[in-house]
């Protein structure tokens, strides 16, 4: 059982006394980069501005700034001690900025204790969040149970997450990614090829393009999606690798201006483009 959680307004709510504690308590943080860190987040105004007219400054009274380089990191330390309290039920986790997931693995005998086991470490998370000025957005709050067919046949449909009854759902993203039941990636895969033929599409009609600037295109619109998050898909089946590759494929034929009849091969060797499949093992190669 995975659950994902989500912070209402996470970035706009830290409160800074507690930040600057942390960061000296956890961090070990002190003299100058201290002082820079409070000064950084010290004294900030933000107004609304429409052409010439601008509203009254307002202080900033909490948050660290989003876009910025410094806001995640600072929101990580900020949230650091909910690791150690999610670990304290045994149950597993992964954080990234604002995204939290839990997850713990359900035996088929005693699944109803490893449920309560859940549901009170997502209400002691909860409880966490409001000492510490955040909010868990329980619109946004997700489930979603893992496993094989029968394994799935015999799970519940609701999970309790903070105090609130949670349907189980059929698939959820997670930082871009679409998970299923049976992670097939199917879900996931499906949007991918959809996106990339729409921006093909437009690309194609587009014949007035120097073949620097198509090649440059098709790389930020269609590769970076085709690259995104692609290790999850390692060993997946020649169906799943097959669609994705009929997208690099055509994505190559866009920007050499190519027929539908040319042979990919050469295509993707002329562009230095790596085939879907020799993708992953280089990412997984990578990661190991």
């Amino acid at each position: 059982m995975l659950i994902g959680l989500d912070i209402s307004s996470a970035f706009n709510t830290i409160d800074h006394n507690i930040l600057l504690r942390r960061l000296h308590g956890e961090f070990a943080i002190t003299g100058t980069a201290l002082a820079w860190l409070q000064s950084y987040i010290s004294n900030c105004f933000q107004f609304v501005k429409l052409r010439r007219h601008s509203s009254p400054p307002v202080s900033c009274l909490s948050g660290v700034t989003q876009g910025s380089i410094l806001g995640p990191i600072l929101f990580a330390a900020y949230t650091s001690p909910i690791g150690d309290l999610i670990r304290s039920f045994s149950v597993h986790h992964h954080q990234f900025a604002d995204d939290t997931q839990v997850h713990i693995a359900l035996p088929s005998s005693d699944m109803q204790n490893g449920l309560a086991l859940l549901a009170n470490c997502t209400d002691a998370v909860k409880q966490w969040y409001l000492v510490n000025a955040l909010l868990l957005n329980a619109d946004k709050l997700e489930a979603i149970c893992l496993g094989t067919s029968s394994q799935l046949r015999a799970a519940t449909d609701t999970v309790t997450v903070a105090g609130t009854a949670l349907p189980v759902s059929k698939e959820i993203r997670s930082l871009g990614v679409i998970i299923d039941r049976r992670l097939t990636f199917d879900s996931h895969i499906s949007a991918v090829v959809k996106s990339c033929n729409y921006h093909l599409r437009a690309l194609q009609h587009i014949h007035l393009l120097p073949f620097s600037t198509a090649q440059s295109l098709a790389c930020s619109l269609i590769l970076s999606q085709l690259d995104y998050c692609n290790a999850v898909l390692y060993g997946s089946s020649a169906h799943v690798i097959g669609q994705l590759q009929r997208v690099q494929n055509y994505a190559a034929r866009v920007v050499t201006q190519s027929n539908r009849r040319t042979p990919s091969q050469p295509l993707l060797r002329s562009l230095h483009w790596l085939p879907v499949q020799q993708s992953l093992v280089y990412k997984a190669a990578l990661i190991t």
